[in-house]
Formats: C-alpha cells, structure tokens, sequence
C-alpha cells in the first residue's frame, strides 16, 4: 500500500504515508507530469538532479568539492518535500547523506526517512529513521516514533518494535496499561489459501468489491493509455480509476480488466466503492472535483464520497452526498447486506484518532441521517480505514499499536446493534507490512484483500483468500511430578515463535486443556502455572492437520523452609568465586527459582543477608559479602521482582562461618568455599 493507496486516504489522513497531511496541498498545475512532455513540465534543476544520480564516485566527490554544492542540493531535497514529491526528495536526500560529509543533523534524517516512508521503501526510511532514534533519541516525538516503529514491524524486527515502544512510553510518562489488550488481542490463526491475482499491475491495485454475481470492480493505477499518461508526483504514479474484472468459476482469480465507466472515471483519484444490495447504486471516494479541483479553508484538496444510479445500463454522472464536507475528507464506503446502512471513514472533527469509521443511516427517500461514531471499541488514537461491513461482522485497517505490521485487517462482531472489540485476524492473512481492504463472501469461506507485502508484483496487489479446515490441535494435560495427580484449574498459555501470547485455558478437572486451529507445521511455547508449584514450560510443533499431544509435569514449590524459627526460601548454596561477587551461571539458576517462588507468592517480601570466608581482612571481607548482597537483589530485580519486596540486602563478612574455617585456621579450599553464600529470609507472605 505505501504508495498508491496513501494517495486515496491520504487525501483523508488516511493513507498511512500521510500522518501529517492531506495531499494536494499545492497549485493543480502542479498535480501532474505529462509523460510525453518531460521536458516542458520539469525545471532545469529538476534535469540537473537527475543527472547527479548518475554520477560514479568519484564524479559526486567532484561535485561536493565545490563551495555550496551540498546547500543547494539540501535545498533542492527540501522543495521536492514540501510539494510532498516524496519519491524525488528520498533519492536526493540519499545522495547528501550517503555521498557527501554533510552533518546527519536531526532534520535531514527525519525528511529522509519521512521521504522513504510516504513513497514505500521501508528499509530505507528503517535505515534513517534508526539512525535519528539512535542519534537523537531524546527529541523523537511520538509521531516520529510511531513511524519508527512500523518500519521495524516492515522490516521483520517485531520483538524490537515492541520492546522499543514500552520503553518510549515509559520514557514519555505514558503507563503501559494503555496498550490495552483489547487493541492487539490475536484471532487463532487460519489456515488460508493466498494467491497473488493475475490483474495486478507494476502499480498499485487494491479495493476490490464484489460485483453482480462474477465480477469484481477494485483501484488501480495501471497505466492503460496509449500516448500520454499523467502521474502523481507523491509517488511518480499514474491517478488512480475504477476497473472492472471477471472472477473464475471459484473465485480463485480476476481476468480481463477493463475500466468501469466513463462516467465515473476522472482525471484525478476515484477508487474504493461500495454497491447497494440490488447492484444499482454504487457509492465511491473521488478527490472534490467539480471543473477543476475545489480546497476547504486549510487550501487542502480533501475526499469525498459519490454515488452514482444505473438507469438503462448506464451509471448517471456521480453526486456528492449529503455527509461530505469542504473542510474535511469522507471516503471508504461499505453498504450493509441489507442496503439500510453506509459505513465510512473520516477524519471530521470530535473522532477518536486520525481517521474513524462512522455510520449513517439509508433513508427510505434516499437521503443519511447524521453520521455517527462507531466509538472505542473499533476507534483508537491511530487510522482507522477500508471498513467492509458483513451480516453480522465488520472488517477494517488500522495502523494501531503492537499489530502485526503497518497495517493489519481487524475484525469485530455485530452483536445487539453493537460491536465487539476489534480482535486482529493474524497471520497469514496480516504481512509485516500494510494488508487492508478486506472483503468476504456472505459464506465467510473466501474474499479478497490488498497488499504490499514482499514478493508481490507492484506496489499493492490484490489476493485472493479461501479458508481451509484447521485440524491443527495441540492437546495435552498438567500433573505433578512426584504423584502424578492430575492438576486442575491450572492456567496453561500458547505463544508463537516469536513469543507472542497467542491464547490461554484453564485445565479441566482431569488436568486437560486444548488448544485448536493453529498453524500446521510451526513452533509454539506451552507455559503451565498453578500455585504451589514452579512454571512448565515446553517447546513443541504442530504437524499438518492432526492432533500433537503434550504432557506438563509441574514440581511442587519446596524450597519454603523453616529454621530455629526463621522462615527461608531453600535453594542450592549459591557459591561466588574468590574474591569475586558477580552473578555466575550456577547462581543465576538458583535465584531464578527464586524469582519463581516469589512470583508464586505476589505479597513475600524477603532479606538477603550474603556471607565471606575468613581468608583476608575482616573489613574487606565484610565489603565484599555487601557487594554481594547487593548483586543478588539486584539480579533477582532485574528477573521482574519489585525491589519494595526486597526489604534488605546486607554483607556479614566472616561473621557467620558455617564451620571452623577462621582466621588462623588451616582449612581445605572446598571448606572454604562453604562460607562464601547467600540467603534469603521471608520477612512477610
């Protein structure tokens, strides 16, 4: 999607190249190039800048010699971004960055990174925008950041873009509990067939809709022209129409496509429609054009949806309705199976975030009623776009937190005239990069969708989807390990690969616990928690539609004892080597049982009291037990325990010698050894 499609919800914000603007911000002349007239419509610097590009090594070193070379390339850079010519600015931008000793100031990587990111290269707006985080990463906003962390989704690296947003919001005094579960909760994964279709073009093609009983009409950029052909210099693509193509017996592909309508079809963008249930109204977006393009108040050439009647086989020139506005943009329409309501998105003022669906209501005289929010439980903070709405389900994009990758197709039920929160559909359907446009049949066995994901053959392509039956069962039980009892009510959770949680039971009164419709052949995590025991956690992989079977042996906890009175958490003597008070392999394994037991038990609060031999002086050693001391309370904090629940961590020195082994007394090395130890006291359960 990076590309065309951010031209039709850009317009509206929607687009996620357009964060920040609504496109068509300059004069109409500008909005185009003629092909056949490069010459006339490009300046004499524009020519100048193409040239440079193809300039070897050591011709660029030449040039950027010369006083105020790199100035006026900067500036150069800079006026093809503020026209928003994205494509133009990100290669000359790369030529200062890459070729010349021009300082990587703040500005610089952010528009070429930006540049990159509106014209659909993620790798390279990932390679700018990382180094601005790394450089300057106290002056990242949150817009920036947010930017950052989808090219790190796009990219592949989704432990990072997590990782890195918890911190940013810690960082930025935001508290982790608004990463709400209800906005990256997972669908179970399904076992879908994809298939890249054969009308997809170089360009961009995306939003498809169903059509009669064998067509589908969806967007494209492809160039049909035969002599000129005028481009969109966001994106050096041609405007994008309305084509029409023939779906095969099932489904499975689109052939000979052809424009839909002449009477649709302008010079500028339509694309995204919506048909009513008798076929014979379509409702589509189309940039504010009357004779020329019209601006709101901002100068910003805005979205607006059309509708259009078929009367005697020919659609009537499209009116605007009634919802639209000047001074914001209106697209993305989807009519309900029953014809009564028209779903939306717009980026009008007192929304949620960037751009919300709404809904208005079909009159029976054909006029809408007052649009209305679908509210939180399908809006965030973020974009939300391309809603389709079925009987009783409505799909959507959104580009919100923790998803798979830029944008990811979400689905909510319709349940008692509400929606459900919107749950993530998951892999395979969501890419690590932008999927949107979803449409399924009335039998929710196959549709199509839109995207930009790696191995396509342009910039957004269309696929056609059909579901399978998912007999991909992880099956198993939990038991203690010493008797064998079955163990009930015991939380048993499933991550991906990628660590991920992907869904939690409780094991039955017999122990057991199922987990259906995964993936076949792929890695998952099983962990098993249940108080009075350690965690269980096992590695295993599905196989391809048959049921795999896994049992979880949990050990009780045993490690709590009692001593002259005192209570004590029981572990392995934790050795440290002489003279030495770092966290070796040994001890790290005991303190994270440790850890566990502490988890087990949420309101124990203990004292570590940490133990020398008596080689050296009393001083030092009761230095060195304190070092100690304090490097096992701060491993066991680092492990996710609260350091309020450490209430003490104190060094004795040889102060309590275990045995004989003081000062002046001659003892083997492993006697020694005894003496250097840490424990742990239970203050409070």
């Amino acid at each position: 999607m990076r590309r065309l499609i951010l031209i039709i919800f850009f317009l509206l914000s929607l687009g996620l190249r357009s964060q920040e603007v609504s496109m068509l911000q300059f004069e109409d002349e500008e909005l185009s190039i003629n092909t056949g007239d490069v010459q006339k419509s490009t300046s004499s610097q524009d020519v100048f800048v193409k040239k440079l590009a193809g300039l070897n090594n050591r011709q660029l070193s030449k040039f950027f010699s010369k006083s105020g070379s790199i100035e006026k390339l900067i500036k150069k850079a800079d006026e093809y971004y503020d026209k928003m010519w994205y494509a133009e600015a990100a290669g000359v931008y790369d030529l200062v960055l890459e070729k010349s000793d021009a300082p990587h100031t703040f500005e610089l990587l952010s528009k070429a990174g930006d540049s990159h990111y509106y014209s659909g290269n993620l790798e390279k707006s990932y390679k700018w925008y990382h180094e601005l985080y790394e450089t300057f990463n106290e002056d990242i906003s949150e817009e920036k950041f947010f930017k950052y962390a989808h090219t790190l989704k796009g990219t592949g690296k989704y432990r990072r873009a997590a990782k890195l947003t918890k911190l940013f919001r810690q960082k930025n005094g935001k508290p982790l509990k608004e990463l709400s579960e209800s906005h990256f909760t997972f669908d179970e994964p399904a076992l879908v067939e994809i298939k890249n279709l054969a009308i997809n073009s170089p360009y961009s093609d995306f939003s498809p809709m169903f059509h009669n009983d064998s067509e589908v009409v969806f967007s494209s950029a492809h160039d049909s022209s035969f002599l000129t052909t005028r481009k969109y210099r966001w994106n050096n693509q041609p405007y994008l129409d309305l084509y029409v193509a023939r779906a095969d017996g099932d489904g499975e592909d689109l052939t000979s496509p052809k424009k839909f309508s002449k009477k649709i079809n302008t010079k500028y963008h339509e694309a995204s429609v919506a048909f009513s249930p008798d076929q014979k109204t379509i409702y589509f977006t189309r940039n504010n054009y009357g004779k020329k393009l019209k601006r709101g108040k901002n100068g910003i050439n805005h979205l607006k949806i059309y509708q259009s009647k078929l009367v005697d086989g020919e659609w009537t020139s499209a009116v605007e309705v009634s919802f639209n506005s000047e001074n914001f943009s209106t697209g993305h329409p989807s009519v309900s199976p029953d014809g009564k309501k028209l779903y939306f998105v717009s980026d009008r003022p007192g929304g949620f975030g960037l751009t919300d669906v709404y809904a208005v209501d079909i009159l029976e005289n054909g006029a809408f009623s007052e649009p209305k929010n679908l509210g939180r439980t399908i809006n965030t903070d973020k974009k939300e776009m391309f809603p389709y709405i079925t009987e009783n389900t409505l799909y959507f994009s959104s580009d919100r937190e923790m998803g798979v990758g830029g944008l990811d197709i979400y689905k909510a039920d319709y349940i008692n005239d509400s929606f459900s929160v919107g749950v993530n559909v998951g892999e395979p359907i969501n890419s690590s990069r932008d999927d949107f446009s979803y449409i399924i049949d009335e039998n929710n066995q196959k549709g199509y969708f839109a995207s930009n994901r790696k191995g396509g053959k342009g910039d957004d392509d269309i696929y056609s989807f059909k579901n399978i039956i998912n007999l991909n069962v992880i099956s198993g039980s939990a038991e203690d390990d010493a008797t064998g009892e079955k163990l009930a009510d015991a939380i048993v959770t499933l991550f991906n690969k990628d660590n991920v949680k992907i869904a939690e039971s409780k094991t039955l009164l017999d122990g057991t616990f199922v987990f259906e419709n995964l993936k076949p052949e792929s890695n998952y995590t099983v962990k098993t928690t249940k108080k009075g025991y350690f965690e269980g956690t096992t590695s295993i992989s599905t196989k391809n539609n048959i049921t795999v079977g896994i049992t979880q042996s949990l050990k009780q906890l045993n490690e709590i004892v009692e001593e002259e009175g005192v209570l004590k958490i029981e572990t392995e003597t934790i050795y440290f080597d002489f003279d030495r008070f770092n966290i070796k392999k040994q001890a790290s394994e005991e303190l994270d049982k440790l850890v566990e037991v502490m988890t087990q038990y949420p309101n124990m609060v203990i004292k570590i009291e940490s133990h020398t031999d008596a080689i050296g002086s009393k001083a030092y050693n009761k230095y060195l037990s304190d070092k100690r001391a304090k490097s096992t309370r701060d491993y066991i904090i680092s492990q996710g325990i609260d350091a309020s629940r450490i209430q003490s961590a104190i060094g004795y020195g040889e102060e309590q010698l275990l045995n004989g082994c003081s000062d002046g007394t001659r003892c083997a090395i492993t006697k020694h050894r005894q003496n250097r130890r840490s424990e742990f006291i239970i203050v409070e359960m």
